[in-house]
């Protein structure tokens, strides 16, 4: 008799513990099948550029979203994003995606960290509860709700009559009238907007786009408000008020019914109300040269008015609670007591516990969200998840270590294994050797970059990893050594009683002609001290993580003006006009309009791209395309990589130095593997930050400043990275880096360490000098994990 029983056969419900991608060829995926373990925590790596996030959220995260979005009724989905099907065979065992990338948060100028978290909609309906004296719901709290209030006669059907009633109404909101919750009121120089010894007919107005050719000459000189041929220092009172300040009125010229508006009014509708990164360049520069953004005097920058500044907890108002740091408004809410709003308190009180526990204590909620860098951004949208009571879900994680020192990553790192122990699947796409070090499970891509790249090459354990010999394997131990010999400086930028955010009245010498790295913990003051007193200096190019604005038209060879040189090339070579060879102009083919592709738009459903008949997704005429250059037509070239196109353009009959030049800067950057025509929206956050710096090292400033040109940075390629500062700083240019990276900081001449905390127990200078004393003196974080990080 056997007395043990035999196992059961496991359950089918539990055979399901793999998410399986079989042919997977989304942008340069080759045919990728690979098998990924549910909960575990899986890391993607591999160079920059190599399918990793092709895979990890082009393909597995998008298809989980497509089929959540199929759950809903097709009404629903009409409002929703039509996400179409990648390309993959089979996808099997997907789980709900929560994808956190480093995208950045929104610019809109009334967006607050306290607003993008729901944070201030628990504050505000707190003070509507306990706030003395009351003073309205929770509108009465908010900036974005204005106070209004009206009257009138109703006509309401009753009994079959209709009959008049006077009804009156208000909304008491929190909004200050002075500058509409902004926080900030906009002052204009006249003199930049006109000549005032001009007329309008004769060009007084200095304004983008406001030229008397198009509609704007119609409407001013058909108004009737003001002579346009009078020049504007003649013009009466009214007259220079109607140009200026008019409020909106109807007006017909030439038999058509337009609106006039003034000046101002109509700068502020159509530039002021944009944030002013997302600028095209030239509008940019009218703004930042016409108006300047004082702190509204009515609310000190609050944004709300002053009957919700009066109502007060404990004698502390909601604009004195968004002020504070997080860390010190939780632990405010930690000490009220109060009965009738507990569940209320202690939802409030996880959320800003969450904040302190990812890093984040230093923020305070009126910090606006597009002040947040890619890393912090990304960590505030983490907050909604970390006390989610979701299991068996998947979280996607876009390099969860950006802008965080190393001793912020070990934190991150229990962060991430807290999600997988909960029985989440958690897939990172990460560079940093910290993170990868904890993965259950590897997957390697490569062997190189763009065209190069779309295999797995490895896949399994770290240990594994390390003996595999792939690139990731080999410079997985890779440690920068200190340099022996530090350059001399060639002079000082004076830095003095820096105080943006937290900065403490800090005053700093930053060597001129050296490469200068400015580090400390998150949240300790760097981009403050570098971006608040820095930049914006004659001479200054700054090179930042914003992303690239550009549609699927823009490509590397538009953004870096590429194009031009060539197509005049094209042009002098065929005797005819350069416009020939743009696909946005004249070239473009007549059924697609130069996009390659035809969208057939199917409502709620997913929109579908098949590519044009006539032109094969060429994107030009096939009269175009009989001109050629050194034996290419215009397609040809544009499908060449950076690589190719430099040796294409660098000699023989399609020399052209122009172009040449700018090539050559690409490959400086590593982006040989670019091809010239590929999409912007299709590049990794590290490909377009060093697209950005090839565009920039074309301009004529002395001193570059980089914010973490290591984001996105394969081990490999940080080398490549630390040979370009060396250039630029041996060309003459001065090269400070805001980085977290210990090889950069290792090779650096002069570093100096913000600290020795964040927020307010940060914003002090905690150390300057070179990096060999850093190591000596370990006095600080950065010290210490330097030190270890060299083997000191």
């Amino acid at each position: 008799m056997r007395t043990d029983t035999p196992s059961p056969a496991p359950h089918a419900a539990d055979t399901h513990d793999m998410i399986r991608v079989q042919g997977a060829r989304e942008n340069n995926l080759k045919d990728v099948s690979i098998e990924i373990p549910k909960r575990r925590l899986t890391v993607f790596t591999g160079v920059s550029g190599s399918g990793k996030s092709s895979l990890v959220f082009g393909t597995i995260a998008a298809e989980s979203q497509r089929l959540i979005n199929e759950t809903y009724s097709t009404f629903v989905q009409g409002f929703m994003p039509t996400l179409a099907r990648p390309e993959v065979d089979v996808l099997d065992g997907l789980t709900t995606a929560i994808i956190v990338d480093q995208e950045r948060m929104g610019g809109n100028p009334r967006s607050t960290v306290g607003t993008a978290t729901d944070a201030n909609a628990m504050l505000r309906i707190l003070f509507s509860r306990l706030g003395r004296p009351h003073i309205g719901s929770a509108q009465a709290f908010s900036f974005n709700v204005a106070s209004i209030s009206g009257a009138g006669a109703v006509t309401i059907e009753r009994g079959g009559q209709a009959v008049k009633e006077r009804r009156e109404f208000s909304i008491t909101g929190g909004m200050c009238p002075r500058c509409e919750g902004t926080g900030s009121v906009t002052d204009f120089d006249l003199t930049q907007l006109y000549d005032d010894s001009k007329s309008l007919n004769e060009g007084a107005l200095t304004i983008p786009g406001y030229s008397m050719d198009g509609w704007y000459g119609r409407i001013f000189s058909g108004c009737g408000f003001f002579d346009p041929d009078k020049p504007i220092r003649a013009f009466t009172k009214k007259e220079l008020h109607d140009l200026l300040y008019k409020e909106p009125v109807k007006i017909k010229v030439e038999g058509i019914n337009l609106t006039y508006e003034g000046l101002i009014p109509k700068i502020q509708k159509s530039m002021l109300s944009k944030d002013v990164d997302s600028m095209q360049p030239h509008i940019r520069a009218f703004v930042e040269r016409v108006v300047t953004f004082t702190t509204c005097p009515d609310c000190g920058g609050t944004r709300l008015n002053e009957a919700a500044r009066s109502s007060k907890i404990a004698g502390i108002s909601i604009a004195d609670a968004c002020a504070m740091q997080i860390s010190d408004l939780a632990a405010w809410v930690r000490d009220l007591d109060e009965p009738s709003v507990a569940p209320l308190l202690a939802k409030l009180q996880h959320t800003l516990d969450s904040f302190v526990k990812i890093g984040l204590g230093y923020l305070s909620l009126n910090r606006p969200s597009g002040t947040l860098s890619g890393g912090e951004a990304q960590r505030t949208k983490m907050i909604r998840h970390l006390g989610s009571s979701l299991t068996d879900v998947t979280y996607v994680f876009d390099e969860p270590t950006i802008g965080l020192h190393p001793h912020d990553i070990q934190r991150m790192n229990e962060l991430l294994l807290q999600l997988r122990n909960k029985g989440n699947t958690v897939l990172v796409v990460e560079h940093k050797p910290e993170t990868i070090a904890i993965a259950d499970h590897v997957v390697d891509l490569g062997p190189g970059a763009g065209t190069a790249g779309g295999e797995v090459v490895f896949e399994g354990t770290v240990e594994g990893l390390r003996a595999s010999g792939t690139r990731t394997g080999r410079h997985l131990d890779d440690r920068a050594h200190l340099k022996p010999t530090v350059r001399t400086p060639s002079g000082r930028l004076e830095v003095r009683g820096a105080d943006t955010h937290n900065l403490q009245n800090v005053d700093v010498d930053i060597p001129l002609g050296v490469l200068t790295v400015v580090t400390g913990v998150a949240g300790s003051g760097k981009s403050s001290l570098i971006h608040g007193s820095v930049s914006g200096r004659d001479g200054v190019v700054t090179v930042d993580q914003g992303a690239i604005r550009g549609s699927r038209r823009s490509n590397p060879a538009t953004y870096t003006g590429l194009l031009d040189p060539i197509r005049k090339a094209f042009a002098k070579a065929n005797g005819v006009k350069p416009a020939l060879f743009s696909a946005n102009s004249e070239g473009a083919c007549p059924a697609c309009n130069g996009a390659g592709v035809i969208y057939t738009d199917l409502a709620m459903m997913a929109g579908v791209a098949t590519t044009c008949e006539e032109c094969e997704g060429k994107r030009f005429q096939a009269s175009v395309l009989e001109y050629h250059l050194g034996g290419r037509d215009i397609s040809e070239v544009l499908a060449m990589s950076v690589n190719d196109a430099e040796e294409f353009f660098g000699a023989g009959e399609a020399r052209t130095p122009a172009a040449h030049k700018i090539l050559d800067r690409l490959a400086d950057v590593g982006l040989g593997y670019l091809t010239l025509g590929q999409p912007l929206t299709t590049l990794s956050g590290g490909e377009r930050q060093r697209l950005k710096l090839a565009t920039q090292m074309a301009t004529t400033g002395g001193v570059y400043v980089l914010d973490e040109p290591t984001t996105g940075l394969h081990l490999a390629d940080v080398e490549h990275l630390l040979a370009l500062l060396d250039r630029l700083v041996d060309s003459g240019k001065s090269v400070i880096v805001i980085e977290h990276h210990q090889a950069v900081m290792a090779h650096a001449d002069w570093i100096i360490d913000l600290g020795p905390g964040a927020g307010h127990d940060g914003g002090r200078i905690v150390f300057e000098g070179t990096p060999a004393d850093l190591v000596a003196a370990r006095s600080t974080l950065t010290g210490e994990h330097l030190a270890a990080y060299v083997g000191a």
